[in-house]
């Protein structure tokens, strides 16, 4: 249950980055369903790879500054997600980091809404 709801508030998270910025653009709440799903998948199987790689890459300030190397690996993954479907479009990687960063402020507010702060 606890996944149904963490991809339901990811949905709400894409599909409220879609209406907020002009450029990040998802066609309907269906696209937001099927693009979160997308996300969570690649976070689940790319995440931990890339934040080992940027980890050994940057002598380990990567693992001290982890918040910001979290941000740029969600951006890299919502570009990934947006070169792979239809369902997203990004229009650069600026639009991709402030996406990365609005998902997680929105992610974060629905977390605590529905679980408690």
């Amino acid at each position: 249950m606890g996944l149904l709801i963490d991809w339901l508030i990811l949905t709400v998270a894409v599909w409220v980055t879609a209406v907020a910025l002009p450029g990040f653009h998802v066609r309907s709440f269906k696209d937001a369903i099927v693009v979160a799903l997308l996300v969570g998948l690649l976070n689940f199987l790319l995440g931990w790879l890339l934040f080992a790689v940027f980890t050994v890459a940057t002598l380990g300030i990567a693992w001290i500054l982890s918040f910001i190397t979290r941000w740029i690996i969600n951006a890299i993954i919502l570009r990934l997600v947006d070169s792979m479907t239809d369902r997203l479009t990004i229009d650069g990687f600026k639009w991709a980091l402030i996406g990365a960063l609005v998902i997680s402020i929105v992610s974060m507010l629905g977390d605590g809404l529905i679980r408690g702060f």
